[in-house]
């Protein structure tokens, strides 16, 4: 009996990996980032469609060790040096994030009359990205080493680092009359360490005991990066402070270290498989009934959370005087929720500022954003081509956007009909045109050697005598053999 289930539980298992792994591969192939992949194989398998995975809390605590595992990821892979290049701009950017979501929420708790924990819990939700899908899709663009690439990476960070804040906040709101001096120690503690941590990091190379053996080992350096992310989060814990925040501070520690490259490199695989199982965790949250149920107000909600962060995100860097091309793109990038707003809506949940309903609509808002996060990205890199062109209306708006789309949609149509009836199938439409290469610059004009020297006119002539180094100084050139004109005649 024992031996079925164990059984069950492998095929179970194998199911699961074969349709993440089909589903990743197939958004890969649309140019897509494969984590949406996963939150996709996440909502099939899940009770909503196939119901392989009826129990969530059989991989809830797999789903908590990707979410440490890619804090120590963000960490390792975080220059120090690099991120003060742009420390003013991504906490001045994160600070107007967070006070701007959280303004308007606290508007919606004096019209709509929500609670004020749920209001600041919203806000908060709101103001945060998603640092795994920014970061997938600076990489597919290449241009995470560009400065807008930078930035964006930079307030990512400020964004990782507020959440430990957040979650002391709520925790607060529920029960303010309990609120503490060592909550506030807490706080200012996280900040302190955090501090110190980067001010060591500049100014020596941190060189960990048995780094070179545990970096050449191929075993023992995959175990090392796991034991020193856990390690850091588990010591974190136990000081009053966030597992994550621990986790993101071994990181950072390991990827400031003479052996960071070689330990990144060996973290990745366990990375991208807790990953993995992070997102299909929360595909597994999303109920397709009740986002069925409640279609108009979740696209509306969506809609006006990506405009509205958008926004938020472009004057909050050009009011920093960030140029206009970094702005945009950093702005945009930005634009969806992140994946620990399924932290703070559970933490809600669980101290009862959210109610059931309340916490699956986040559910639901978030994973649809994540999902069309890549979309909105390449939407707005689109219309920003057209420049300053004046659009007639909606349709012609739509037609520069997604007019090539529209095409190959129309023709696949027409292609499926035309093998169904038996006729010939139509010509496939054009490639959509890709931008001009600049040309090359010309190369120079190749110099043109000296003319030899004529060898009867630099012989010296028979019977003078050649002049020695120290002879004084060197004749003067032979005036020029042009006869100077006369000059003009004065009459008397």
């Amino acid at each position: 009996m024992e031996a079925a289930h164990a059984h069950t539980d492998v095929t179970a298992i194998a199911v699961t990996a074969l349709i993440a792994m089909g589903c990743g591969l197939i958004l890969h192939r649309l140019k897509q980032p494969a984590i949406v992949g996963y939150i996709v194989a996440g909502v099939i398998l899940g009770p909503s469609v196939l119901g392989l995975v009826q129990d969530r809390d059989s991989i809830s605590l797999l789903a908590e060790l990707g979410v440490l595992m890619l804090l120590f990821i963000i960490g390792l892979e975080l220059s120090v040096r690099k991120f003060m290049a742009v420390w003013k701009q991504a906490l001045v950017t994160t600070l107007i994030q967070v006070g701007g979501s959280v303004g308007v929420m606290l508007v919606m708790h004096e019209v709509a009359g929500w609670s004020l924990g749920m209001s600041v819990l919203l806000g908060f939700a709101v103001a945060l990205s998603s640092t795994a899908v920014v970061i997938k899709l600076l990489q597919q663009t290449g241009e995470m080493e560009t400065p807008a690439g930078r930035l964006t990476v930079g307030i990512l960070i400020a964004q990782d680092m507020a959440v430990v804040p957040m979650m002391l906040a709520i925790a607060m709101l529920h029960r303010p009359d309990e609120v503490t001096y060592m909550d506030g120690a807490r706080i200012a503690a996280a900040v302190l360490i955090l501090v110190g941590l980067i001010w060591l990091l500049l100014r020596r190379e941190v060189k960990l005991p048995f780094a070179a053996t545990v970096a050449e080992h191929t075993d023992l350096a995959p175990l090392a990066a796991f034991a020193l992310c856990f390690g850091g989060a588990a010591a974190s814990g136990l000081i009053g402070l966030s597992a994550g925040y621990g986790a993101f501070l071994a990181g950072l520690l390991l990827g400031n270290s003479s052996i960071a490259r070689r330990m990144e490199h060996a973290a990745q695989p366990i990375q991208a498989l807790l990953l993995m199982v992070f997102f299909l965790s929360v595909g597994l949250l999303l109920d397709v009934g009740f986002v069925w149920e409640n279609l108009g107000a979740v696209l509306v909600v969506l809609l006006w959370v990506t405009v509205f962060k958008t926004a938020l995100n472009l004057g909050a860097l050009r009011l920093l005087r960030t140029p206009w091309p970094q702005a945009f793109l950093a702005g945009v990038a930005l634009a969806q929720i992140g994946e620990f707003s399924f932290l703070l809506s559970s933490q809600g949940r669980s101290l009862g500022l959210l109610g059931a309903r309340e916490e699956q609509f986040v559910v639901a808002v978030t994973v649809l954003s994540l999902m069309f996060s890549p979309l909105w990205l390449a939407s707005m890199r689109r219309l920003g081509t057209v420049g300053r062109r004046r659009f007639s209306g909606l349709g012609d708006l739509l037609v520069t956007v997604y007019g090539h789309e529209a095409r190959q949609v129309r023709w696949a149509s027409h292609f499926a009909l035309s093998r169904i009836r038996g006729e010939a199938p139509p010509l496939p439409p054009p490639p959509r045109p890709e931008p001009p290469e600049p040309e090359p610059e010309p190369d120079p004009p190749a110099l043109e050697p000296d003319p030899e020297p004529d060898p009867q006119l630099a012989a010296p002539a028979e019977g003078a005598s050649e002049v020695a180094p120290d002879a004084g100084p060197e004749p003067e050139s032979p005036a020029d053999p042009t006869p100077p004109e006369p000059e003009p005649r004065r009459d008397a």
